[in-house]
């Protein structure tokens, strides 16, 4: 952009109007480095009067565009000041009036505010006012009453390493599309704010568009693009076609408002495109696409595979269900409630259906496995934990290393060194059902020249057999209750991974109708079919 500053911001324009004179009744900024208080070091929550004194000193200096003086009265002026420093400084706002609201939170030490001001750049200005909130602490080292620092404190979009700015925009604005021609808005469908910013930045320039002159968050800590907050001067945005359906994603974007820290994904098997993608988190990340976590017993579907291929068993052979199992000296037990199966008749589908632990970790100690054998697994036949995938965007492609030890056990059952995210295991069962590994995707790689991963896939009576078990699973295992509402041809793995420390497992679950594969977890969720269920439920229940 003009003078040097590099500015890529995407998205719609905020403007949460509001009323209010401003703050000009509270311009009295003492010196920097006090503020006439007690020279005795106080302890305890700031009082009332502190919190008033506090934040009308800091809203003062603010509104004065004094953001030295302003971050004297935080708790972290280093970092306050490079911020508020950016707020008169990059982002050309001036005119700024702030209005107190009545304090709120414990103590009443948390004041929310209104902020108007006057955004200018080469000649374009525009009005702006939002909202935000501040908390009043005492202060560590010194006693005094200050402003607990957080970048959202200057704006609520702002995060740890964001920076506002304005200027011309290095990516033109978009208008994204459905695989229908629907468009597709942050508005609409919040989930997509951040992954609709991050194509914008990735593919604004071949969509056709041209750039216009914004405020926006150039968010330096991560991988997204910027943020646009005020449009001053309308770009021409480009059309960009995406895989996402757009009823599939409103369901997506329903379902996981129900779960606190939830994420789901839903693949079209056949093609390998990405239908919906929806978080539900309180730090705003895409753990539907990026999160690192252990899948639990959704990962039978790849170690079920693993087995068959192997020639270890199959869908109809030996796989007795012991209350406990043991190895390398580490002892392993199902899920509480589940009655042990030994009879000769239980069958490695009886085990998966029910999702037995012992059945799958007594089998991992036939030849010909090795400790490498569900890493092969899951590379060379699911396109798993190779870090190539191509989805458009930032993704995380699964990680199953190779384990010796007690973790070889773990892993089998979707503990110990495995890490996915539900992309990666709506993947699998989309792999596990069609035989075929399409590598998921959310724009067209013909846009970018952009190379898929590939993988061999399984054989016809590996993927038979898995999807067979997947149907029993649905219809009469442990996914039987969540998904008796769901007619069609029906499938599904339940899973809840243990987390060191956490007192709730993490939910998962995976499931298939016809020619839609969805995955979803759920933070302390609990078991699979609690939370994860329902979410994967919601979105296969869309797809008919």
């Amino acid at each position: 952009m003009r003078r040097g500053v590099k500015v890529a911001i995407v998205g719609g324009v905020f403007a949460a109007m509001v009323g209010g004179a401003g703050y000009g009744g509270y311009n009295f900024v003492t010196a920097l480095n006090g503020d006439g208080g007690s020279p005795e070091k106080r302890t305890g929550p700031p009082s009332a009067d502190e919190v008033q004194e506090a934040s009308e000193k800091f809203f003062a200096a603010w509104e004065k565009g004094d953001s030295a003086t302003a971050s004297s009265y935080t708790n972290n002026a280093v970092d306050a000041g490079k911020v508020l420093g950016s707020f008169v400084g990059t982002a050309r706002i001036d005119d700024v009036k702030i209005e107190p609201g009545k304090p709120t939170g414990t103590g009443g030490r948390t004041v929310p505010f209104s902020v108007e001001a006057t955004v200018s750049y080469e000649g374009k200005s525009k009005d702006l006012a939002y909202k935000s909130r501040l908390t009043v602490v005492r202060g560590k080292t010194t006693g005094r009453a200050l402003v607990d620092w957080q970048p959202s404190v200057v704006h609520p979009e702002l995060k740890a390493g964001d920076t506002l700015i304005a200027g011309e925009a290095t990516a033109p604005p978009i208008e994204a599309v459905d695989r229908d021609g629907k468009v597709l808005t942050k508005e609409k469908y919040p989930s997509l704010g951040p992954i609709l910013d991050t194509l914008r930045e990735r593919y604004g320039a071949d969509a056709g568009g041209t750039p216009g002159i914004e405020l926006g968050i150039r968010h330096t800590a991560t991988e997204a693009g910027d943020t646009t907050l005020l449009t001053l001067a309308e770009g021409k945005a480009g059309k960009l076609q995406t895989t996402i359906s757009a009823r599939t994603q409103a369901a997506a974007e329903k379902a996981v408002k129900k779960y606190a820290e939830s994420s789901v994904v839903a693949l079209q098997p056949s093609t390998g495109q990405v239908l919906a993608v929806a978080n539900n988190r309180e730090d705003g990340f895409n753990a539907a696409f990026q999160g690192e976590l252990p899948p639990g017993s959704t990962m039978k579907i790849v170690t079920a595979a693993m087995l068959i291929d192997n020639g270890v068993t199959s869908m109809n052979g030996p796989a007795p269900c012991p209350d406990t199992a043991t190895w390398m000296s580490q002892t392993f037990k199902n899920l509480p409630g589940m009655k042990a199966n030994e009879t000769p008749g239980a069958t490695l589908a009886n085990s998966f259906e029910r999702s037995c632990n012992t059945a799958f970790i007594k089998l991992i100690d036939e030849k010909p496995l090795t400790d490498a054998s569900l890493t092969e697994e899951a590379q060379q036949r699911f396109g798993i934990g190779r870090d190539d995938w191509k989805t458009g965007i930032v993704s995380m492609d699964g990680k199953v290393p190779p384990s010796g030890g007690p973790n070889r056990a773990a892993n089998a059952i979707g503990q110990g060194d495995v890490l996915m995210n539900p992309l990666n295991m709506a993947s699998v069962t989309s792999t596990a059902i069609t035989g075929s590994f399409r590598q998921p995707y959310l724009v067209s790689p013909k846009l970018d020249e952009r190379e898929l991963a590939t993988a061999k896939g399984l054989s016809a009576s590996t993927s038979s057999q898995l999807k067979q078990m997947m149907r029993l699973t649905a219809t009469q295992g442990t996914a039987a209750t969540v998904m008796s509402g769901l007619s069609g041809d029906i499938g599904a793995k339940t899973g809840s991974a243990e987390i060191d420390g956490q007192a709730v497992a993490d939910s998962w679950f995976t499931g298939f109708r016809g020619d839609v594969a969805a995955a979803a977890m759920s933070e302390g969720g609990g078991r699979g079919g609690e939370a994860a269920g329902p979410i994967v439920v919601d979105v296969l229940g869309a797809s008919g």
